[in-house]
């Protein structure tokens, strides 16, 4: 792969809003030649183009080649920024100082990654750019009562990428109420560029996980891996275990759909690491947040048309959404999802690709 010597941004038009409003594609270089495109709709990674072990660049993130791809309602929030609470809250409803909040019911019975008109459905602004980094900043201010939230929160989110290859997100909001708030990326990877997941190797540091019921909101109990198709403490196959029909888990998940409890105390580190033995690409998640949600892509069938023309099956990619555990604002027992007012919410998220021999 060449050096290309210099980071760079380009920007180029991506279609119009319903409204007429541009969205634009910005796609950072670093000095290794890997890009990562991003689009004002959303927020969205829309490409990741990294080497294999043969040097042959690929594209690891599904997603569009039109805007129309990402407008479509049957789009399963492909790299799209998510909140203001990512994953689910049950039926909708939660209380937060004595006063009952109701949501939109877009997951069954159960309000999912904040509505139908969540951040990933909002056009974002680029508040800063600096090909120095390279590095976009996008925000968004998201009214007070925006799909039944209460205040009025302003959200940034850094997108970076290093030389080292890494994508980093930093996530910054504040509100002038009391709210809630629990921000993630909505990547799928694919280290394949191709077919399933399944072949995969996954670790991920956590020796518990968040149980769910069949509407998928979790137990409210800590669970243990070990012993079960949940374990990934060490590098295990993907597939070896997701069609364990005699596992009510894996029943309830059609798959693997759960938030995995880190074993970290909130400072940036290395979680989870995803390794395909066929291309040699590794892929590293570090995070300062405290659960992460692996999903095996087990509802990507009825997807608009991808890249290329491609059509996406199930598991066609994967999702480690780094975030609060899922219906926190329900569960006292989990750690707290409230932003108090003028409060600063922080996170930090790292993905890094290289080539290796597997993950160590």
């Amino acid at each position: 792969m060449a050096n290309t010597d210099m980071c760079t941004i380009t920007r180029r038009a991506f279609g119009s809003m319903p409204d007429g409003s541009g969205v634009e594609l910005l796609t950072l270089r670093n000095r290794n030649g890997m890009t990562v495109t991003l689009s004002t709709f959303g927020a969205t990674v829309v490409s990741i183009m990294v080497p294999d072990k043969r040097g042959v660049m690929g594209d690891v993130a599904l997603g569009f080649d039109t805007l129309a791809g990402y407008i479509d309602k049957s789009n399963p929030f492909l790299g799209a920024t998510i909140g203001r609470y990512a994953n689910r809250i049950a039926r909708g409803k939660f209380v937060l100082n004595g006063k009952s909040y109701s949501l939109a019911t877009n997951n069954g019975v159960n309000h999912l990654h904040g509505g139908p008109g969540g951040f990933d459905k909002c056009l974002w602004t680029v508040a800063a750019a600096d090909e120095s980094r390279p590095s976009v900043t996008m925000s968004y201010n998201s009214p007070d009562g925006e799909e039944g939230y209460p205040g009025t929160m302003k959200v940034e989110v850094v997108f970076s990428l290093s030389d080292s290859n890494e994508l980093r997100f930093d996530y910054r909001a504040v509100s002038d109420a009391d709210t809630i708030v629990n921000l993630t990326n909505h990547t799928y990877f694919n280290l394949n560029c191709q077919g399933d997941i399944l072949d995969h190797l996954l670790w991920i540091n956590a020796k518990s996980y968040t149980p769910i019921d069949n509407t998928q909101i979790p137990t409210g109990e800590l669970c243990a891996v070990e012993g079960t198709p949940f374990d990934f403490t060490l590098p295990e196959r993907i597939g070896a275990r997701i069609n364990r029909v005699d596992d009510i888990q894996i029943v309830n998940g059609s798959g693997y759909d759960h938030n995995y409890v880190l074993e970290g105390d909130g400072s940036l580190a290395r979680v989870a690491a995803v390794f395909s033995e066929d291309t040699g690409r590794l892929l590293e998640v570090f995070t300062t947040e405290l659960g992460v949600q692996f999903y095996s892509g087990n509802f990507l069938e009825g997807a608009p048309e991808g890249k290329g023309g491609v059509i996406y099956r199930k598991r066609s990619g994967l999702c480690l959404e780094t975030q609060h555990f899922p219906d926190s604002p329900n569960q006292p027992s989990f750690p707290s999802v409230v932003l108090r007012a003028k409060d600063n919410f922080m996170s930090t998220t790292i993905y890094r690709l290289s080539v290796a021999d597997g993950i160590s």
